[in-house]
């Protein structure tokens, strides 16, 4: 859980809608983080970060908008549980050239269920599932990835949760309840009605916040439990980060302040 490295680079802008942390990672685990990490980087154009035997970082920066880190880290098991967080690829008019791009770098297609959509979903090399999109207005100023669907229990309370975390605001068009960074740039958290309860299993991909210097990490925890999260305490060892559930169980960290 969390990020395996403390990267110093370009500092994400400060969030307009809240001050208490910013939303930093989007963490993968990986039996072979190495080549995950490069088929990502490849697809999505980011910048090598951390290449290390277990872990490997990328940076996904959106002119004018987030920086985004995307950070596998090497797990023993393989993929099991379904996705709850996964990224959709922003396609547009270039949707099956992409398609076809991502094919010949390693992907697959995959069936999860989705019938006959106008998107194309696909599996990265380890079977992680995600979608190519077809032009969307929506996504017009999201970068290279359009969004980040998460399953939740209930959309209306876990924007709420979200916005306050992240300090993301929330934004209309996308047809789920949703939120972006509030340069209105980057890829949209959309927050997508479960089809079932979170499992017992860890998620497959998580997010990281981090804090901002000087804030009370403490009251931060006690706040994420008034909103009906909760801190987990899994014998992952000394970890400088803490490990929380949103109210509907999908993991987070919440990372210490540079300062």
């Amino acid at each position: 859980m969390g990020s395996f490295s403390d990267t110093e680079g370009a500092r994400k802008p400060p969030p307009a809608y809240a001050e208490i942390v910013y939303l930093e990672n989007i963490v993968v685990d990986a039996t072979d983080p190495q080549a995950l990490g490069r088929f990502w980087e490849t697809a999505l154009g980011t910048e090598t970060l951390t290449e290390e035997p277990d872990a490997f970082e990328t940076r996904l920066v959106v002119p004018d908008g987030p920086v985004l880190d995307l950070c596998f880290q090497r797990v023993p098991e393989p993929l099991v549980e379904p996705q709850r967080l996964h990224l959709d690829i922003r396609g547009a008019e270039e949707q099956q050239p992409m398609v076809e791009r991502l094919l010949a770098l390693g992907a697959s297609h995959a069936d999860i269920g989705q019938g006959q959509v106008p998107w194309v979903v696909l599996a990265d090399p380890e079977g992680n599932p995600f979608c190519v999109m077809e032009e969307r207005t929506a996504y017009v100023d999201t970068g290279a990835v359009a969004a980040l669907p998460l399953d939740v229990a209930d959309p209306d309370r876990e924007r709420d949760f979200w916005c306050w975390l992240t300090g993301w605001v929330p934004v209309e068009g996308s047809g789920l309840r949703s939120l972006q960074h509030s340069s209105h740039r980057g890829p949209l958290l959309e927050l997508c009605p479960e089809m079932a309860p979170k499992g017992s299993g860890k998620n497959r991909m998580h997010l990281d916040v981090r804090l901002e210097p000087g804030d009370d990490a403490v009251a931060v925890a006690r706040e994420v439990a008034d909103r009906g999260g909760r801190e987990l305490h899994a014998d992952w060892g000394d970890l400088p980060w803490r490990t929380f559930a949103d109210p509907s169980g999908n993991e987070f960290c919440v990372l210490p302040s540079r300062g």
